[in-house]
Order: C-alpha cells, then sequence, then structure tokens
C-alpha cells in the first residue's frame, strides 16, 4: 500500500513540475515572441501597416479634405498679402520687393499641401526607424537563460507535492495574464494606428496653415502630434523591455511563489505605463 502511495505521489509530482516549467516555457518564450511581434507591428508605417485602410484614408482626404484646404490657403494667402502691403506704414513706404516675398510665402504653402502625404509618411519612416533599432537591441534582452529554467526545476524537483500544486495555479494564472497582456497590446498598437489614420486624414487643413506666421501655429502643433504619435511606439517597446528585463532580475530558483507574484505586479505595472504612453510623447513633444 505505502509502494503504491509512493508511486502516485511520484507520479503526481513529475506532472505538477512537468506541467509548472510548461507553463513557464510557455510564458518567457511568448514574452520574446510578443516584443519581436510588437516591435515589427510599431515600426510599420501608415501605408504599409493596412494597405486598404490607407488607400481609403488617402482617397478621402483628397478628395473631400484637400478642397478645403485649398480655401483656406487662399484666404491666408489673401490675408498674408494685406498684413505685408499694409505693414510698411499704410503704404507710406511702399516696396516691390514684398510682392516677391508673397510670392516664395505663397509657393512653399501650395508646396506644402500638394506634398501632404510625403511628409506625413516621412515622419513616420524616421520614428519607424527608431523603433526598429531599438527593437532589435531590446529583444535580445528579453529571453530567460536555460540555465535558470533549470535551476528552478531543481528547485522544484526538492517540494512537496502539495507547494507543487499551489505553483501550479500560480503559474497556470501567469501565462492566462500574459495572453491578456497579449490581447491589451494588440488593443493599444491598432489603437494607436487608428489613430494615426484618423490624424492623416485631417493632414491637408493644419499643413494649409503654413502661409501665415500666427496660423502656422496650427501645422506646427499638428507636426508635433504626429511626432508624438511616432514615438509613443518608441515608449511603448521600452515599457515592455523595461518588464523584460525586472522578469529578469527576479529569483526563480530560490524563491518560486515569491516571484510569480513578482510577475503579476509587473504584469500590472506594464498595463498602466502602457496606458501612460501617449499621454507622455505628447507631454514631451508639447503637443496639443
Amino acid at each position: 500500500m505505502e509502494a503504491l502511495k509512493e508511486a502516485l505521489f511520484g507520479w503526481l509530482k513529475e506532472m505538477l513540475i512537468s506541467g509548472i516549467m510548461d507553463n513557464l516555457n510557455r510564458t518567457f518564450t511568448n514574452l520574446n515572441q510578443q516584443v519581436n511581434d510588437v516591435t515589427g507591428q510599431l515600426a510599420m508605417s501608415p501605408a504599409s501597416f493596412e494597405p486598404g485602410v490607407f488607400s481609403m484614408i488617402r482617397t478621402i482626404s483628397e478628395n473631400v479634405i484637400m478642397p478645403i484646404a485649398g480655401m483656406i490657403l487662399t484666404f491666408i494667402a489673401c490675408y498674408e498679402l494685406i498684413q505685408l502691403v499694409i505693414a510698411h506704414n499704410n503704404l507710406a513706404n511702399f516696396e516691390t520687393w514684398i510682392f516677391f516675398k508673397w510670392v516664395f510665402k505663397t509657393f512653399v504653402a501650395v508646396m506644402l499641401i500638394t506634398n501632404t502625404f510625403n511628409i506625413t509618411l516621412a515622419v513616420f519612416d524616421v520614428t519607424g526607424y527608431v523603433i526598429r533599432q531599438s527593437g532589435g537591441i531590446i529583444a535580445g534582452n528579453t529571453a530567460v537563460d536555460a540555465s535558470t529554467l533549470a535551476g528552478m526545476q531543481s528547485t522544484l524537483e526538492s517540494m512537496d507535492v502539495g507547494v507543487l500544486f499551489g505553483i501550479f495555479l500560480q503559474s497556470t494564472i501567469v501565462q492566462f495574464l500574459f495572453n491578456l497582456l497579449a490581447v491589451f497590446i494588440f488593443v493599444i498598437v491598432y489603437g494607436r494606428m487608428i489613430e494615426i489614420y484618423l490624424m492623416i486624414s485631417m493632414a491637408p487643413i493644419p499643413f494649409a496653415t503654413f502661409g501665415n506666421r500666427e496660423q502656422s501655429m496650427i501645422g506646427q502643433n499638428y507636426l508635433r502630434s504626429l511626432f508624438a504619435l511616432g514615438f509613443q511606439g518608441f515608449l511603448i517597446l521600452i515599457c515592455i523591455g523595461i518588464y523584460s528585463v525586472l522578469i529578469q532580475t527576479i529569483a526563480f530558483s530560490s524563491d518560486i511563489m515569491g516571484s510569480l507574484w513578482n510577475v503579476l505586479g509587473y504584469t500590472v505595472l506594464l498595463a498602466f505605463t502602457l496606458f501612460k504612453t501617449g499621454t507622455l510623447a505628447r507631454s514631451i513633444l508639447h503637443a496639443h
């Protein structure tokens, strides 16, 4: 009877250890894969992220928003000409060079509005390059090495069945939270890209304001907002990288149960910081 009991407990212990190690392996493998996937998605330009959506946005913008931007540009050009003429003591000191100045400013404004989409895509090409370069560094620091996992397994083998059962439940919860985290990151990444599409759909209007010093603040703030959206991806990647490094600092081999609770705390912290990336990016670039 004792031999049967020992065999049963031994079998149960092996199953629990195998289940715990499988959960932990999947958790850290999914983490590394998630970092790689997010890096690729965040580094994509709006044109390559969803080509069909981008084509629709561009068509609507060029056929609906561009005529409105043209009218705004015409009004600003006329207003700018009036300002230039009356600026010299109400024509008392009239000079012909102001017309060349007006023609040049109007030409630049027309070129900006004509190349709106080229400029907006260039912004995300720059931020995408930063994200790709950073992703290559961060992705190399997220994996938990084999020696750590081997040490964890050795620690598990010295534990009783009751303790192993508790660790198995906790490791299952952690893996479940990682899956929720993957969904959460998906929502953040796609939500950011939808916001980018909404921003670029209205791009011709703020670009039409660059012809006048006073009204150009609208266009300048718009460009800052574009860069903020681009660098939000960089901040998301930094948050994931910090999270991955914090996971590596946990001493799994000595206190697995306490370490798993630390993982849960870091997971909640990551979710909170991801929410703050958009606000932080706008604050840094002073975009309203």
